[in-house]
């Protein structure tokens, strides 16, 4: 293991690339070495999130997305970074200090490509059962906010080939964005995004860099869920399904979709108001994951599958399905859940190109 000192002699720390441009976090030394002086970047000196440029608005370097996230401070007062290229870890942070912050981190990565790192991770985000809270990003990225804020990403790695079991290696990579960044801009998906193809980098993972959504897209608060929608709207997305589930009193019936179809888990949840605003009406979270890693949350402790499950095979591995109740909804029987479980996880197999779809109990 080596920890990269701080000096003034500029360092590279955490790495970021995003649409073909490379940035660094380095402990000083400023723009003029291509990176992010982190010894003093006083408030002034931080740019806006798009510059005009010949052609309209582009995208500032990946290092300007890191400057507008730590507005709130008066300066960066340190970059640290480890890295175990043998075990196939990385991991950096980055502090600011300010008068008016509760907190010294702007934001803290760890990236691994060994699949007992991974199962770590997913064990520490998804306990017991898996029916947790968490949110969608954009459609088309890899990923998915977790309960408490954290984006992860988990793409493959074809220069790393496939591990002892054949399966193909891959990366995740987590940042956590602190209390006083500005977690709700851009500038988080970029930085999120630029640390993942600077890890793919970094591990020699040779993924295929990903980019940042387009718009004012910013990361979802922890624990907010997507915005729900009546049945009658859900169109074609991941719960587009439920429109044709023969749903008692489809009036009644609100969606939430929380599924993307390149991440490595999501949701769908139906709520049913029973006409008395009441908080306690009743919910059905179906819950979907992807990779070996979830074998766990659908079996009990001797391995026999749990209750109003399924599971089948993507892309060499297992996916797995749940089906979870809060409080009660009037007309649906155990029978009728599992219907509904059936559907929601054909549907998920069909868009995923899987196979061999068992429901259980």
């Amino acid at each position: 293991m080596t920890t990269e000192p701080a000096s003034r002699t500029p360092v590279p720390f955490c790495r970021l690339r995003y649409g073909g441009e490379d940035a660094t976090l380095d402990q000083g030394g400023g723009d003029g070495h291509g990176g992010i002086g982190a010894e003093r970047l006083d408030r002034r000196t931080l740019r806006p999130g798009l510059v005009a440029g010949t052609h309209g608005l582009r995208r500032d370097a990946p290092g300007d997305a890191v400057r507008r996230l730590g507005e709130n401070g008066s300066h960066f007062t340190d970059a640290r970074s480890v890295t175990h290229r043998e075990l196939g870890e990385y991991g950096c942070t980055l502090s600011f200090e300010g008068d008016e912050l509760r907190g010294e981190l702007v934001l803290r990565m760890e990236a691994y490509t060994e699949r007992d790192q991974q199962d770590r991770e997913f064990m520490s985000t998804f306990l017991e059962d898996g029916f947790v809270s968490q949110a969608p990003v954009p459609r088309g990225l890899p990923g998915f906010i977790d309960q408490f804020g954290a984006v992860q990403f988990l793409v493959p790695c074809p220069d790393l080939g496939k591990d002892d079991a054949g399966r193909q290696r891959k990366l995740l990579v987590r940042t956590q964005f602190g209390k006083d960044a500005l977690w709700g801009h851009p500038a988080a998906y970029e930085t999120a995004v630029a640390l993942v193809n600077g890890a793919s980098d970094r591990l020699g993972c040779g993924a295929e860099p990903i980019s940042a959504p387009g718009g004012d897209t910013g990361l979802t608060e922890p624990g907010k869920s997507p915005k729900p929608v009546p049945l009658g709207e859900a169109g074609e997305g991941g719960c587009g399904w439920a429109t044709r589930a023969d749903l008692p009193r489809p009036d009644r019936w609100r969606v939430a979709d929380g599924l993307n179809d390149a991440a490595p888990t999501g949701r769908c949840q139906l709520l049913y108001e029973d006409g008395t605003g009441s908080d306690d009406s009743g919910r059905l979270v179906l819950a979907a994951w992807y990779g070996d890693w979830s074998d766990r949350l659908v079996a009990d402790e001797d391995g026999i599958p749990r209750p109003l499950t399924a599971t089948a095979r993507c892309g060499g591995e297992a996916a797995n399905f749940a089906l979870g109740e809060r409080g009660g909804v009037p007309g649906l029987s155990r029978a009728d859940h599992r219907v509904l479980l059936e559907a929601f996880a054909r549907d998920q197999v069909g868009r995923r190109d899987c196979s061999g779809l068992r429901v259980n109990g």
